[in-house]
């Protein structure tokens, strides 16, 4: 059944995209997380029994604290803590209480990221199918028919769109007489409206209808690609229908297939901005959040008392144990090098990345000594705050996980920041990664175009 956009009621616009323009002002990649208000969780819906606790935040408790080295036995832990900080061998630094559950909060997408791996590997790319069940006429550049675009890539956006516009100007399509159709799984600016989407898709691909914006994206995007002198003009593809949600026919012709960058650019900026949108849509390719812990349970060896998610993302309740997050971290770490990767090519590193750890561990000495995956809850759990990933000493490397619940954020972050350098200064100081860094539009910049014959569009990979 095909669904009219301009059906759609204002409100529900509003509510679905938050912005008047129709999904041409893309969503920034770093979602702001307000401390003071309730977490919410618009993508999921409860599926356990769990609770959030009521209990009242706790300013300082004494956590027992086993290590190696005297000087960390006598550090006061925040709230309800879990702290677990190993060597490479699995050498026990600094423990306590790793064997409870607490909500990791977005250290759920750590998991999310290892399952997406370990099902697609990092090369994988979404694919988006541009059909059209009608003719071209090269003389006039005019379709005669309609235009068929299918494909589930979370990353899509109004670059991709008037790239697509470029291709199909390509090979000689100024004007489509018909209309333009989109499945009901395409999303572009991360929106969840396919109609929304459809409409926004259908006013980038024509630059009389293009949102300024879209332009910007546009031209930044071939920035970024290195592609600006290989576009001599403006890309732009008129129609006389309108847009709709509709199946595809499977007597259509495929003209060009649009690849996102592959999945480890997706997965870097996933981590690095702690995009909720993106985890939630990754961790469906695979089932939910439901999948992502059995393939989690199983492969990294964790009992499912230790490790239950109901979200992909981290939002909402969620339980796993330190000891568990540190068996994942090991066995990602593992998988990683399989690929000839480490956590750098996923995780952002503190002080050098853009996102969440862009301002964290940023001092001379510390810039670039840790690379890892935070995460927040402003009122779930009471306020729960985690970090966990890989620190680099004059030493050797440790892996550490630190979940906090029940307090303030902004307390559990200034504990985090102060035992992670006392925990390097045990083994003669913070030590930067080997690590050269890279924007995030340039790596999402690795999207091409393919064709049904196996040849690349013009410039592409």
């Amino acid at each position: 059944m095909k669904i009219s956009p301009r059906k759609l009621s204002w409100p529900f616009v509003a509510l679905a995209f938050a912005l008047p323009t129709l999904a041409q002002d893309r969503p920034p990649l770093l979602q702001d997380i307000s401390l003071g208000q309730p977490s919410a969780t618009p993508l999921v819906q409860k599926t356990g029994s769990s609770n959030p606790s009521a209990a009242a935040p706790v300013a300082v408790v004494r956590n027992p604290v086993r290590t190696m080295f005297p000087a960390l036995e006598s550090i006061e832990i925040p709230g309800d803590s879990g702290v677990l900080i190993e060597d490479m061998s699995g050498k026990t630094v600094i423990e306590s209480h790793a064997d409870v559950p607490y909500n990791p909060a977005s250290n759920v997408k750590i998991a999310t990221a290892y399952a997406v791996l370990k099902t697609f590997g990092p090369e994988f790319r979404f694919a988006t199918n541009i059909y059209t069940d009608g003719t071209v006429d090269p003389t006039t550049g005019v379709l005669t028919g309609n235009v068929y675009v299918s494909g589930k890539d979370p990353m899509f956006g109004n670059q991709h769109a008037v790239a697509i516009a470029n291709e199909l100007n390509k090979i000689g399509i100024r004007t489509v007489t018909g209309n333009l159709y989109v499945t009901d799984n395409f999303s572009i600016n991360y929106s969840s409206s396919p109609a929304v989407s459809a409409t926004a898709l259908f006013n980038d691909l024509d630059v009389a209808k293009r949102h300024p914006n879209a332009t910007k994206a546009w031209l930044d995007f071939l920035a970024y690609s290195g592609k600006v002198n290989q576009v001599q003009a403006t890309p732009s593809v008129t129609f006389t229908g309108q847009p709709f949600v509709s199946g595809v026919p499977s007597s259509l012709k495929l003209l060009f297939t649009h690849e996102s960058a592959p999945m480890r650019e997706i997965l870097k900026a996933t981590l690095c901005f702690s995009n909720n949108f993106l985890a939630e849509k990754l961790g469906d390719m695979l089932g939910g959040p439901y999948a992502v812990a059995r393939l989690v349970q199983l492969n990294a060896q964790i009992p499912p008392a230790e490790f239950s998610i109901q979200t992909s993302s981290g939002l909402g309740i969620n339980r796993v144990t330190p000891g568990a997050e540190m068996k994942l971290l090991r066995a990602l770490r593992s998988d990683l090098a399989k690929y000839n990767m480490t956590f750098m090519d996923i995780f952002p590193v503190a002080g050098v990345d853009q996102g969440t750890l862009e301002e964290r561990f940023d001092a001379d000495w510390a810039r670039g000594s840790v690379v890892g995956k935070t995460g927040t809850l402003g009122r779930t759990d009471g306020g729960a705050s985690a970090l966990a990933g890989e620190m680099n000493t004059r030493n050797g490397r440790l892996l550490f996980v630190i979940f906090n619940m029940h307090g303030g954020v902004g307390r559990f972050r200034g504990f985090q920041n102060m035992l992670v350098p006392l925990v390097q200064a045990q083994f003669g100081g913070a030590a930067p990664l080997n690590y050269q860094g890279g924007s995030i539009e340039s790596r999402l910049a690795r999207s091409r175009i393919s064709y049904p014959n196996g040849r690349r569009g013009q410039g592409e990979e």
